[in-house]
């Protein structure tokens, strides 16, 4: 360590005497002409390239920079510049929603204190990010002056800058891909080096500079390895909620990985759960966001309380933060119906000016849970006849199949669906193919029939562009959609001329494993059921269960009658004239908070009578009333046989 500090001191006197100048670096990167050697620069005394994680290029808004320093410090690093003039800066900035704009006001304002001027870095960052490592159009920044004076300043004043702001600064560099070799990133090491060997940095501090570290050498870096060390031996149990947020989006950006730290993760997470009734609509994001990232799966407590702690927040989150919070609920399979009243409250406010991914994960998260609320699918709904032109083809997907998975159709159903047929008439070709499927597939559970665009998913064209989505084989849910389609149109558009469906690309049944299109029945409904219609019909010999259909339908107990109507044996099949199907529906058939069967199921009910089948419904809510044996078999006799009479046996 001593030889790269030795080599870090050189060059930082070398490099102070030449003016720093922007020049692209390969990958659309910003680089700084500097000094350089024929071996590589690396911070833990070994080669090592550049390795940036994509996830580290996701960062929330920039805050004014007094709230980065806990004790509240004045960071004015010009002396004629106050905190006040630095203030309105941060806020001009933080409004600043192009690169043009924030090059423009930092013209505005030369001298601006150490702080905002690493906020400048990281407002850039945020604007320019292309999501793939590098940047949009490095050449607006390439050519700015006032930039490069910026940096130049940042590179010679660094010693004066509090510890909070040089690793800002550091990070904002890491953000904008400046080259590990230029000046102004050697001089910032520097210092952070220093600092950082003292042990007086804050948890915040550490956190900034483990990140960039990590960013510019990944998990092995010595001094990251250092800062970590710090990091843990400072207690947990005491932190503030500003600080759990820091570490967290630490371990988030890739420093978890493989579960390394888990026991300082543990520590945190109880510490988090104690302070989780006072956190704010960030810290409630930040770290339920983290919490998916880092693959979490011993934090169900702390995910409940912070679910719990959302619902104050839902009119405050912001359209990012609300995204993240749905999307880690949806992760980890809960729901709260308090946070569920305050979404209805709340979405049909913003459906008209939210952001099209927070709506989207609004419907999502609605479908995922099986929630049947029709306030926001009523609103959702409007909004789409307006903004669908702003939606991307996989958010009109998503949320129409939302609608399906309900089975509701919304009280404008008409113009919903016209819009819908617009979108795919101008935008067809853009549609990726699983995305298609799932929109047609929800539209014929909302018994609409998109026949023009069902025509071409048959085609063969569109089963090499399915098969080369899905890679080495298709998913067994896609040709049960595939099948389900061509079923519908078989049996509902009998008019329906198009291409047909493969045999190769059907399934025989749509009950199976994990997501299927049917719900299996409940054990312990189905065997009380069962138990009645024996006593009903005196022998179990009577009715069959679990028959598979020609039509992939599975019927929980099928009962056959004669010209008639006497009761036949089940291995009678020439003789039967009718045929009963006895729908045993459960709770996982249902919304998960109304009395609403779900769109697969009903689609199947449909299709069984239009198969020829009288279709008795036994809702589980009806069943869980009855209070003995004699109860069940009268009601099994209403529903079975309404117009008979029941003999005894």
């Amino acid at each position: 360590m001593a030889k790269t500090l030795a080599l870090l001191h050189l060059l930082k006197n070398l490099g102070a005497q030449v003016l720093p100048s922007l020049v692209v670096c390969p990958g659309k990167r910003l680089c700084f002409p500097c000094l350089r050697t024929s071996s590589v620069y690396s911070l833990s005394q070994r080669v090592c390239n550049t390795t940036r994680d994509p996830l580290f290029l996701v960062a929330g808004p920039v805050r004014p920079y007094q709230e980065l320093l806990a004790s509240g410090r004045c960071l004015s690093w010009l002396p004629h510049l106050t905190s006040d003039e630095d203030r309105t800066f941060t806020n001009r900035l933080s409004f600043c929603t192009t690169s043009q704009q924030v090059l423009r006001l930092l013209q505005s304002h030369p001298e601006i204190s150490g702080a905002a001027s690493a906020s400048v870095l990281h407002q850039l960052a945020d604007l320019e990010q292309d999501g793939a490592c590098g940047l949009r159009n490095p050449q607006v920044l390439l050519s700015d002056v006032a930039l490069n004076k910026l940096c130049h300043k940042l590179e010679h004043e660094s010693t004066t800058l509090e510890d909070e702001v040089v690793v800002r600064a550091l990070l904002g560099c890491t953000r904008l891909y400046i080259d590990p070799w230029s000046r102004l990133v050697v001089r910032l090491v520097s210092e952070s080096q220093e600092r950082l060997d003292s042990g007086r940095l804050s948890v915040e501090a550490l956190c900034g500079l483990a990140r960039a570290l990590f960013a510019m050498e990944g998990p092995d870096c010595g001094m990251l390895k250092q800062a970590m060390t710090q990091l843990q031996y400072k207690d947990p149990a005491r932190w503030n909620t500003t600080q759990l947020v820091a570490v967290y989006c630490t371990l988030a950006s890739g420093l978890g990985e493989d579960r390394r730290y888990l026991e300082l993760l543990n520590e945190m997470n109880v510490q988090a759960l104690r302070l989780a009734h006072r956190m704010d609509s960030v810290a409630v994001s930040e770290i339920l966001g983290a919490l998916v990232k880092l693959g979490e799966t011993q934090a169900v407590p702390l995910v409940i309380a912070l679910c719990k702690q959302a619902v104050r927040h839902v009119q405050n989150f912001a359209d990012a933060e609300l995204t993240v919070v749905l999307s880690a609920l949806m992760h980890y399979g809960h729901s709260d119906h308090f946070l569920v009243e305050a979404l209805e409250r709340h979405v049909p406010k913003i459906t008209f000016n939210a952001q099209a991914e927070t709506v989207t994960k609004v419907m999502q998260f609605f479908g995922r849970r099986r929630i049947f609320s029709p306030p926001v699918f009523n609103a959702v709904a409007e909004s789409f006849m307006y903004r669908a032109e702003e939606y991307s083809t996989w958010q009109v997907s998503q949320q129409i199949v939302a609608l399906g998975v309900l089975g509701y159709v919304p009280p404008d159903a008409g113009r919903l669906f016209r819009k819908v047929e617009s979108v795919l008439h101008a935008r067809f070709s853009q549609f990726q193919p699983k995305a298609l499927l799932d929109l047609l597939h929800a539209c014929t559970l909302l018994q609409r029939y998109p026949l023009n665009f069902v025509s071409k998913v048959f085609s063969p064209y569109f089963m090499q562009q399915l098969q080369a989505e899905q890679g080495s084989g298709m998913d067994r849910t896609v040709l049960a959609q595939l099948t389900q389609l061509y079923m519908t149109v078989k049996l509902e558009c009998p008019f329906y001329n198009g291409p047909r469906l493969s045999h190769k690309f059907r399934v025989k049944s749509f009950l199976a494993p994990g997501e299927s299109l049917e719900t299996p029945v409940e054990p312990q409904l189905d065997n009380a059921v069962k138990s009645g219609l024996v006593d009903l019909l005196g022998a179990r010999s009577y009715f069959a269960s679990r028959v598979l259909t020609s039509y992939c339908y599975s019927i929980d107990v099928e009962i056959k009658l004669d010209e008639e109507g006497f009761v036949l044996p089940a291995r009678h099949i020439d003789e039967a004239c009718k045929r009963i199907a006895v729908c045993i529906d459960g709770p996982k058939r249902f919304a998960a908070n109304a009395k609403q069967l779900l769109g697969k199921e009903s689609i199947k009910q449909r299709h069984l009578r239009i198969l020829g089948y009288d279709v008795v419904q036994i809702p589980y809510y009806e069943f869980e009333k009855l209070k003995d044996r004699k109860e069940v078999v009268e009601y099994l006799h209403k529903k079975i046989f309404p117009h008979s009479y029941r003999l005894s046996w």
